[in-house]
């Protein structure tokens, strides 16, 4: 995209206003898995991945684990002997690239294959569908965006997640801080030009950065930016549009 904005002469400002993760999950019944790695997922969820049951991809973790040294977090195979009932999102969904891009991409490039999830699983394109699938099975696995997972606690249960530096849970600091390793910003473009040309694009951006409007973002669940974040994000827009709108 990036690449067609140059090819026809659209300059465009990139904002940061915010952060969100993706969180795996399971049904709060689920006692035998607490965290796992990129391993153990892209063995589990991953373009390789087969079989019915959580110890179906035993061999495969064990096999990743061997060639790639532990690169991608240590397997916590052996994995519970019990149906894996997977809900998520499907192709149409951007939180499916993300999750793809951020837990499988790296580990495809080094086996040689295509990044992708495993095709045989329940896919919906709502998130509350997803919810609904995962704390209905006590042996599920699945991922959503992080808000998703704060407004139904009492449904189901974040694991955590090893990006090869150990475990860790999905929580506003730990995706602020960028530890928790599925995390992901938030960022609006805006055409220059338009923006020269219209005012009420302008209004509406100086709008979008103010507290109330940068209030929104928590609002539905995303990850307020810290104050030099926003300071930072502010001048950005200032210096790239420079007397096209007042402030």
């Amino acid at each position: 995209e990036i690449q067609a904005c140059a090819d026809n002469g659209i300059e465009f400002v990139e904002l940061f206003i915010g952060r969100d993760a993706l969180s795996v999950i399971t049904s709060p019944d689920n006692k035998a898995v607490e965290c796992l790695s990129f391993l153990d997922l892209y063995a589990l969820l991953g373009p390789e991945a087969e079989g019915s049951t959580w110890s179906d991809a035993d061999d495969l973790a064990g096999d990743i684990e061997g060639a790639l040294e532990g690169k991608f977090g240590a397997s916590h195979a052996p994995y519970p002997d019990e149906d894996l009932v997977v809900t998520a999102p499907g192709e149409e969904s951007g939180t499916y690239d993300s999750f793809v891009e951020l837990a499988f991409d790296k580990i495809a490039e080094e086996r040689g294959v295509d990044g992708a999830a495993r095709p045989d699983y329940q896919a919906s394109p709502n998130d509350n569908v997803i919810i609904e699938g995962v704390g209905g099975s006590s042996s599920s696995l699945g991922w959503v965006g992080f808000a998703f997972v704060k407004d139904n606690l009492d449904t189901v249960k974040a694991i955590e997640v090893d990006g090869g530096d150990g475990c860790v849970a999905p929580s506003d600091e730990t995706v602020n801080d960028g530890t928790y390793p599925l995390s992901r910003g938030l960022l609006i473009y805006v055409n220059k030009a338009k923006a020269e040309e219209n005012a009420a694009l302008s209004a509406f951006v100086d709008f979008y950065l103010s507290d109330e409007g940068l209030a929104s973002v928590t609002e539905v669940g995303y990850v307020a930016m810290t104050d030099e974040e926003i300071t930072a994000t502010r001048a950005t827009w200032d210096a790239k549009t420079t007397g096209t709108h007042e402030t």
